[in-house]
C-alpha cells in the first residue's frame, strides 16, 4: 500500500518531468503541501540521485531558492512505470520481421497498425465537440500508458479552436528508438482521428526534448 510520503515524492517527480524544473516553493504551491514537507522529500530524492539541484536563484532579501530538476536516473526510473513491459519483445519481433521481409515492409505494417488504432479511436470519439474529443483522446492515451494531458490555446478568433496535447513519456519508446518511422505514423493517426483539424508536432522526445507535443487546430470552413 502506498503511503502519503511515497505519493508526494512521486507527485514531485511527475511535476518535474512535466515542467522540467521547479523550486520548493513552486512544488509546495502546485502540490498543496507545506514547503517544509517538500524540502524533506527533495532531500530524500536527492539522496536517491533521482533529482539534482541545478541552480540557485536569489529572490528578494531571503535566502536563495534552489531549483531542482530530474536526473537522468530519475527520468528513466519514472518513465519505466509507463513503458510497455513487452517493449523489448516488440523491438525484437520487429527486428526479426525487418531481417525477414525488409524495413519497408515493417514500416507498412506499422502504418497499418496505426490506421487500425485511428479507426478504434475515431469510433470512441464520434463527432462530439472538438474539445470533448481532445479530452477523450487524452483519456484513451493515458489508459494505454502515456502520461498525457491537454490544454486549450487562447485565440482572438472564436471560430479558431486550438489545443495542445502533451505526452510526457512514450509508452512505445523502445520501438520508437529502433523504428523512428513509427512516430510519423502516430502523427498521421492523430490527423485521421481528428479529420476536421490540422495536427502539427511541436515537441519530440526522440529529438531529446522532455515531451512529445502536438498542436491541434480546427480547420476553417471556407
Amino acid at each position: 500500500m502506498q503511503t502519503a510520503q511515497q505519493s508526494s515524492k512521486e507527485d514531485i517527480l511527475e511535476y518535474l518531468l512535466k515542467h522540467t524544473q521547479a523550486s520548493a516553493l513552486e512544488l509546495a504551491d502546485a502540490l498543496e503541501i507545506s514547503v517544509q514537507a517538500v524540502r524533506r522529500h527533495l532531500k530524500d530524492l536527492e539522496g536517491l540521485e533521482l533529482i539534482v539541484n541545478s541552480a540557485s536563484v536569489q529572490t528578494g532579501t531571503g535566502r536563495p531558492q534552489h531549483i531542482y530538476k530530474l536526473s537522468q536516473q530519475g527520468r528513466d526510473s519514472l518513465r519505466k512505470e509507463f513503458v510497455d513491459s513487452y517493449g523489448d519483445f516488440a523491438v525484437s519481433l520487429l527486428d526479426t520481421l525487418a531481417q525477414t521481409v525488409g524495413h519497408e515492409q515493417v514500416s507498412t505494417i506499422l502504418r497499418l497498425q496505426w490506421q487500425r488504432k485511428a479507426v478504434e479511436y475515431h469510433q470512441k470519439l464520434g463527432m462530439a465537440p472538438l474539445q470533448d474529443r481532445v479530452a477523450m483522446l487524452v483519456t484513451l492515451r493515458k489508459a494505454e500508458g502515456y502520461m498525457a494531458e491537454w490544454h486549450p490555446v487562447e485565440s482572438n478568433d472564436s471560430s479558431d479552436e486550438r489545443f495542445i496535447i502533451a505526452e510526457h513519456n512514450c509508452a512505445i519508446s523502445n520501438v520508437a528508438e529502433s523504428f523512428p518511422s513509427v512516430c510519423g505514423h502516430e502523427l498521421e493517426m492523430f490527423a485521421a482521428v481528428l479529420p476536421d483539424c490540422t495536427v502539427e508536432r511541436t515537441h519530440w522526445i526522440i529529438n531529446g526534448e522532455h515531451r512529445c507535443g502536438y498542436l491541434v487546430q480546427s480547420r476553417k470552413i471556407k
